[in-house]
Order: C-alpha cells, then structure tokens, then sequence
C-alpha cells in the first residue's frame, strides 16, 4: 500500500517544453552552435542540464557549466513562465490530498525555480515537500533528489510505501536506483519506446489514468 507519491515536474505535472528548448536554443546561439530546429532539443526536457550540453553540443565540463548559466540567464526571467500545468492535473493532486496520500514534488530542476513554477500557478499548496537540485550543481541526478525527499519526509525506511511518478527513463533508472517503484506517464517528453525500455511499474496516457491507478 503506498502512502507517498514523488512527481516529476517538468513533462509530468506541467507543459514546459517551450520556455526550456527556447532558453537552450538561446544558450547555444550564444555559444555559437545555434540550433533553429527545437523539435531536436526536446532531450533536454527533464534530464540535468548540464549532463545534456555535454551530450548534446559535445561541450567539456567547464565550457557546458558556462551553457548551463546562459540558460539560466533567459529561463530566470522568461522560460520557467512558458508553461502551463497540465489539463487535471489540478484536479487529480487534490484528489490525492483528499484521499490521505503524502504528496511531494522531486525534481532535477533547481529548487529555486521549481518553488517559483509551483507559487506561480498555485500549486504548492498541494506538497507537504517541494525538493529539487541545488543552484551549484549538486544534486542533480534523480537518485540523489529522491534520496533528499524521502530524507526530509522521514520515509528512508519505508521505501515500499512510495512511488515516484515522471515521464522520462531517468525518472524510472532514478526511482529504481533510489529502491523505490515508479508509475510513467506518456502524455509527458518521453517517448513510448523510451519508457518501454526503462520498465516501469505501468504506463498512464493521462492524469485522469493515473488517478485511477491509485483507486
């Protein structure tokens, strides 16, 4: 019986995708690698940021932090605001309240950013915990911000009794690493065959599924 469910932010709770492919493709025009097509940036929806510019621009470490504050220059101030929660989604975290769930959020974005998203679209009355990475580059991978939540929500030893929800292979490689159960959602940036492959507990299509998943 799970009493605690960890959300993914970007591509699970909310729509994110332009303000970050437009904040990327402006980090690379100023790295001079621009990149007009965002259709080929959708890979940097969800995993760490810094981790992507490497892969993707074929950046070292040092040149791909310098990427990672360019982003950060346009997705302060304009980006994280070109989003919008899902369609439900709303509907089905109040639910969960309503129901006895512990809710929290457990993102690779910076914490900061993620408590501005929620705060903007009001949602943060929903999560007894909001935790994300640090603005340096600490706890980036999805294992590690996992660990931090079960950590301040006391439920180290209790692992049984969460389950992580996200739309990416990471969000399931993290929750398994972590010892915990994941559920994927395909209404999110990853693909089918993608989610397939990381083997998650189920695959939802929508809020409305994933609410019935928890009865």
């Amino acid at each position: 019986m799970y009493k605690a469910i960890l959300f993914d932010l970007d591509g699970t709770l909310t729509e994110s995708g332009e303000g970050i492919i437009k904040s990327v493709q402006y980090a690379l025009e100023k790295l001079g690698k621009p990149e007009p097509d965002g259709e080929k940036l959708r890979e940097f929806i969800g995993p760490p940021l810094l981790e992507q510019f490497m892969k993707y621009a074929d950046l070292d470490e040092e040149t791909a932090r310098y990427a990672v504050s360019l982003y950060r220059e346009r997705y302060s101030v304009t980006g994280l605001y070109e989003n919008r929660p899902y369609d439900g989604i709303e509907e089905v975290l109040a639910e969960l309240r309503r129901k006895g769930y512990l809710l929290a959020v457990a993102s690779s974005k910076p914490e900061r950013f993620v408590l501005q998203i929620l705060d903007y679209f009001q949602m943060t009355q929903y999560f007894h915990e909001i935790v994300g990475s640090e603005m340096g580059g600490r706890r980036t991978k999805k294992a590690e911000v996992i660990e931090e939540t079960l950590r301040r929500m006391h439920l180290e030893d209790h692992r049984d009794e969460v389950l992580m929800v996200g739309d990416r292979e990471h969000d399931v490689f993290g929750a398994r690493e972590a010892g915990v159960k994941c559920v994927a959602v395909s209404y999110g940036y990853g693909t089918m065959r993608e989610l397939a492959h990381a083997r998650p507990l189920k695959i939802v299509d929508s809020p409305e599924e994933l609410l019935h998943f928890f009865g």
